[in-house]
């Protein structure tokens, strides 16, 4: 296993957001988390990424303990994709994607990781003297998970990768993730767009209020009936079809 979690809790005060959580992604993997809002999707991530401290557990990252410092994490392979993009507004495009490397130095494979973004996100070729809050929120979405790449990740997590964009950029988002994971690197992804991360993904988890409720391959997660109650909305639906042919 390339990430290995172990009875992971996580306390914000008094407040206790993750409950021993187990995870495990192979190399090679996406892996997706599904959830509501709240559920701690987003606190687990940033665990990882050692943004948040945790309280018990441990988190291995290929058979060593993940480093303390966050800049550290990074260096050792793991990279976080954050919500929201969070980019640099005031600077440029490439100047943002050099920023990915920032703990790298300038060589030629920075270069030619360069080059592989803008051939897999080409609208940043085509913008890459541009001022990056003046992007689209897609194209923003694109930028942040080409800076992503830019920190060679062995592990690139991602938080919401679809969030606020319109459907066919959700599917362009998507189809790009796929082209990087066939490169090597493993995806850890969290998203709101359940069928479209369990369609993507190799396993994935269920994670509800803090704790890890269903674990299987991305199919049988999809097939789940209660996930596709709660996640999918088929059970609605069919809800709707009933009630309609009542009242014929």
């Amino acid at each position: 296993m390339i990430l290995k979690v172990e009875d992971l809790t996580v306390r914000y005060g008094i407040i206790e957001a993750l409950h021993g959580i187990n995870l495990e992604v192979a190399e090679g993997e996406i892996v997706s988390i599904v959830g509501a809002n709240g559920a701690g999707k987003t606190t687990l991530l940033n665990t990882l990424a050692g943004i948040v401290k945790k309280s018990q557990g441990s988190i291995t990252f290929c058979d060593e303990p993940v480093p303390v410092a966050v800049h550290k994490v990074v260096s050792s392979g793991i990279v976080l994709v954050p919500e929201g993009r969070r980019i640099f507004g005031s600077l440029t495009v490439k100047e943002n994607l050099l920023m990915g490397a920032y703990l790298r130095k300038m060589s030629k494979s920075v270069e030619d990781d360069l080059d592989y973004v803008l051939t897999i996100f080409p609208r940043m070729k085509e913008r890459l003297k541009q001022q990056a809050n003046t992007l689209s929120g897609g194209e923003q979405q694109m930028l942040a998970i080409g800076r992503g790449i830019m920190s060679k990740p062995r592990l690139l997590m991602l938080d919401e990768p679809s969030l606020g964009l319109a459907p066919v950029l959700v599917k362009e988002i998507f189809k790009q993730i796929l082209e990087i994971n066939k490169t090597g690197v493993t995806i850890l992804m969290v998203e709101q767009n359940a069928n479209q991360a369990l369609k993507l993904a190799t396993h994935a988890y269920v994670l509800q209020t803090g704790s890890i409720t269903l674990y299987g391959t991305g199919q049988e997660v999809l097939k789940n009936p209660e996930v596709q109650e709660a996640y999918l909305g088929h059970g609605r639906r069919t809800l709707r079809k009933q009630e309609k042919a009542q009242n014929k």
